[in-house]
């Protein structure tokens, strides 16, 4: 098999041991906390996007690294990880924390889209070896990253509609619904 096979079937396979986890242990508890506990368990983990900025450190990476797709990478891992810190310091501030959610999401999810565009552009696969050490961000972090990616706009979208549907005081909308 060629290195850029290995590669490609790493990176489809990387998703696989995640989403069953994520469906078994992950997803159950994240469903069933308070909506801002759940959005911080989740910027948590993306907190760590920092860590991206490896892509960029010679020696790390190997030479013929498509620069453009390592500038991209590292630089959007690293502003997403400063987003999701700043949402896990204005927790008590509910009008800063909730866009700085909205944020670092869609910071992130953007962030690996275009990373596997700019791979794919660049021929990434047949050059995997100049990941270097980083060789496991794209094929073990990166799913779950886009994993919990959806998972919290699916929460944010989710707690929204039924908090919408109940009026305070704990009466139900005028769409049908009885409280």
């Amino acid at each position: 098999m060629s290195p850029a096979l290995i590669f490609q079937i790493h990176l489809v396979l990387g998703y696989v041991p995640w989403l069953l986890c994520f469906g078994a242990y992950i997803w159950p508890r994240l469903k069933a906390m308070d909506r801002v506990e759940a959005q911080r368990a989740i910027a948590t983990l993306h907190s760590f996007r920092f860590f991206g900025l490896v892509f960029i450190i010679p020696g790390v990476v190997g030479p013929n690294l498509p620069t453009d797709f390592a500038a991209f990478a590292a630089y959007a891992d690293f502003a997403t990880g400063l987003l999701a810190m700043l949402a896990l310091l204005t927790v008590r501030t509910r009008s800063l924390f909730w866009p700085l959610v909205v944020a670092f999401n869609l910071a992130g999810a953007v962030d690996i889209i275009v990373d596997y565009y700019h791979g794919s552009q660049a021929g990434l696969p047949a050059l995997a070896g100049e990941l270097g050490a980083t060789y496991a961000i794209p094929i073990v972090y990166v799913p779950l990253l886009m994993i919990t990616h959806v998972a919290a706009f699916y929460l944010l979208v989710r707690r929204e509609t039924q908090a919408a549907r109940t009026l305070p005081g704990g009466t139900a909308a005028a769409d049908g619904i009885s409280g």
